[in-house]
């Protein structure tokens, strides 16, 4: 007789049966977490990215392909310049990491950089935890830690989570250093790419608070990360100190407001499977079976942003609209309602949304009115 599952292994094969037979799972990475922290009601994203599936792969199955993503010449550039950052034993990298963060500590001569190799997300993550306690009990001398790997429990769920680096410093505090390929021009660049950025490196942060809670004493994981990114039109790299307490404290907060993964799973029919195989009203009506909340900001950061938008203006939902109009328009869900509430002809005159439809509404009209004279 097999051995009874554990509450674990049970969360596993589920996630393996939605995700459909022989699918392989997709990692949730940084940039996942840190677009699924910015919309934590969305239970229709959690449970995609909990199981792994392949949301670009859906989306295309569902007849809504995305264009979200770097495109192949972006991925190359990008992978030339972090080679760059970190050739000779990453030189350049460390003298930026002193030079924007710690100029009292002695310059980095020389580094240690250790061997990550491991069989497995769990291994390479056990063999991460292992040399930054390394490191830090033995102080004195920089660490550079090349693609670590760090894991997270995001709703019940690992992700595995992989920073571009992770600098050990004389004192024995960590810090994470992020390398775009976006330019720094005159010693700035696109708050919008900064900002996504510093919310992917609070997921790393978030992780690495994790590791260093294990030991005693606890390092310090500092919340000022490295930025790195060509300067002006060139290929040399140019840095920036980041701070990204802010960052972290939203991201914290709204991944502790995701629902269980494993509470979503069991809200879903039995059969449940999100295969892009499957024929497409069947895959419908397994994505739909799950509520999502759309907004427009979805756009630039979910795959399935194109199907979730239509659905939305099809049901004719005020998300679409945009949250600071949802939020303004209290329990008037549809473009319907809000209409009704303007004309009269429905809702609580002392709702104070409803009264100021009715308001608008009549200032409208005066408007109209007076411009027909």
């Amino acid at each position: 007789m097999p051995p009874p599952r554990t509450r674990g292994t049970a969360l596993r094969h589920r996630l393996a049966e939605l995700r459909g037979p022989d699918v392989p799972a997709k990692a949730l990475d940084a940039r996942a977490l840190a677009a699924l922290a910015a919309n934590p009601g969305c239970a229709r994203r959690a449970i995609l990215d909990g199981a792994g599936v392949n949301k670009a792969a859906l989306a295309s199955a569902l007849g809504s392909p995305s264009a979200f993503g770097q495109s192949q010449f972006a991925l190359t550039r990008g992978n030339a310049f972090e080679a760059k950052v970190k050739a000779d034993g990453g030189a350049e990298l460390l003298r930026l990491v002193h030079e924007k963060l710690d100029r009292a500590a002695e310059p980095p001569t020389e580094a240690r950089l250790p061997d990550l190799t491991a069989p497995g997300p769990q291994g390479r993550t056990a063999r991460t935890a292992l040399e930054l306690r390394e490191a830090t009990a033995h102080p004195g001398a920089w660490t550079l830690l090349d693609h670590p790997m760090l894991a997270l429990d995001v709703a019940g769920s690992p992700a595995f989570l992989e920073p571009d680096a992770v600098v050990v410093h004389p004192d024995g505090s960590w810090t994470v250093v992020e390398i775009k390929s976006f330019p720094l021009l005159d010693g700035s660049a696109d708050p919008a790419k900064v900002g996504a950025a510093a919310r992917q490196a609070a997921v790393y942060v978030l992780a690495l608070e994790e590791v260093a809670a294990r030991l005693d004493p606890s390092p310090r994981v500092r919340h000022r990360i490295l930025l790195v990114c060509p300067r002006d039109f060139s290929n040399l790299p140019a840095a920036s100190a980041v701070d990204i307490r802010k960052q972290r404290a939203v991201t914290a907060r709204q991944l502790t407001r995701l629902t269980r993964i494993e509470d979503i799973a069991e809200t879903l029919p039995e059969g449940t499977c999100f295969s892009p195989e499957l024929p497409a009203d069947e895959l419908t009506a397994a994505v739909e079976s799950v509520p999502a909340t759309y907004a427009p900001e979805c756009l630039s950061a979910c795959e399935l942003a194109f199907h979730c938008r239509g659905r939305s203006r099809e049901t004719g939902a005020v998300t679409s609209l945009g949250r600071p109009v949802r939020a303004e328009l209290g329990g008037l869900t549809t473009v319907e309602d809000v209409l009704a509430a303007a004309r009269g002809e429905a809702g609580d005159p002392d709702d104070p949304a409803v009264a100021a439809l009715r308001r608008a509404a009549a200032l409208r009209a005066e408007a109209l009115e007076a411009a027909c004279r």
